[in-house]
């Protein structure tokens, strides 16, 4: 495919048009999912739209706005960000991988990276989750509260995977495409366009982690999740591969999820949703393998050569200028 936009193009040019393909995406999405929820449901997508306000009053209401979170999430953040990056003419593989293929061990240790960090995270969360703010922002605290109330009660709605194959359509939806589409607009896309822009990589990564935190619209869960993804942005700046972030975030999301089955088939009873503070001693030992493969996984990571196929596009501002590290 020939591109039909110049590679020149100033990067808020480009984030204004990642945003269109993405509300195109959803537009498509829509109309997908309409064809869908009359096939599979029985019903049209006028009548679906009272169902979606009151999702508990249909038997089939949670398994809906599953299929729809499913649809819209690969139609906007997978369909919408590669079609653009096709639209400047990159080869997909060059674009998004500009060095060699590190090994199995790497990718695998990228995902273990974000089970390990969890006790230390769950510090943040507790902090964030109890987090008071002044007396001027009060009117914002109560509508931060009220919607994210108003989330909670929907993901515990849609999240019933008490059984194999809810288990496995929750990884499909929660996990796997999340995990692919999110990393290929915040890391793939946002946080490279980002680097074009201030020419600093750390600015980049931490814009593109506060912008990725901002749209989860979950303000009392705010910094942990912004914490994550600076790590999913720094694992792909040092592996110049986007299957490493995906994997992390797969992990991140998948764990969460099979955690979820556990519970609810009884094989475990603690409160998995639960926002408190692992104690001290697991915090700790967590933050100190937390930064040991951290440091790993960034000497292992940074020495990686670059491959021939990206070489030629060095140029247009896609691979990151590894001295700034």
């Amino acid at each position: 495919m020939k591109g039909f936009i110049s590679k020149d193009t100033h990067p808020i040019w480009v984030l204004l048009l990642l945003l269109g393909f993405m509300t195109a995406g959803m537009f498509i999405a829509y109309f997908v999912f309409s064809l869908l929820v009359t096939w599979v449901f029985g019903i049209s997508i006028l009548e679906f739209t009272t169902v979606a306000e009151n999702p508990a009053s249909n038997p089939q209401g949670a398994n809906m706005m599953l299929l729809m979170q499913g649809v819209l999430q690969f139609f906007s953040f997978v369909v919408a960000p590669l079609f653009l990056i096709r639209s400047f003419g990159y080869n997909l593989d060059t674009y998004l991988n500009w060095k060699v293929r590190p090994s199995a061990l790497l990718l695998l240790l990228s995902g273990i990276l974000i089970v390990v960090l969890m006790p230390a995270n769950s510090l943040v969360i507790d902090w964030n989750a109890k987090l008071e703010l002044p007396e001027f922002m009060q009117n914002f605290a109560e509508w931060a509260r009220a919607k994210e109330n108003e989330m909670a009660e929907l993901t515990k709605l849609i999240a019933d995977f008490s059984s194999v194959p809810k288990l496995l359509v929750g990884i499909v939806v929660v996990a796997i495409i999340p995990a692919i589409g999110e990393e290929l607009v915040f890391r793939g896309i946002l946080q490279r366009q980002l680097h074009r822009w201030f020419d600093n990589m750390h600015v980049a990564i931490w814009l593109a982690a506060i912008v990725f935190s901002t749209i989860h619209m979950q303000f009392f869960g705010f910094v942990p999740r912004m914490v994550l993804g600076a790590m999913f942005g720094y694992l792909y700046f040092w592996s110049g591969r986007i299957s490493v972030p995906i994997i992390a975030h797969f992990v991140n999301n998948g764990f969460t999820v099979f955690l979820l089955y556990l519970q609810q088939t009884g094989k475990i009873n603690f409160d998995v949703e639960s926002t408190e503070a692992m104690p001290w001693i697991w915090v700790i030992i967590s933050l100190l393998l937390t930064a040991g493969v951290l440091y790993y996984l960034y000497q292992q990571f940074s020495p990686l050569p670059v491959r021939q196929a990206s070489i030629a596009e060095a140029e247009s501002g896609i691979r990151p200028k590894e001295e700034e590290l």
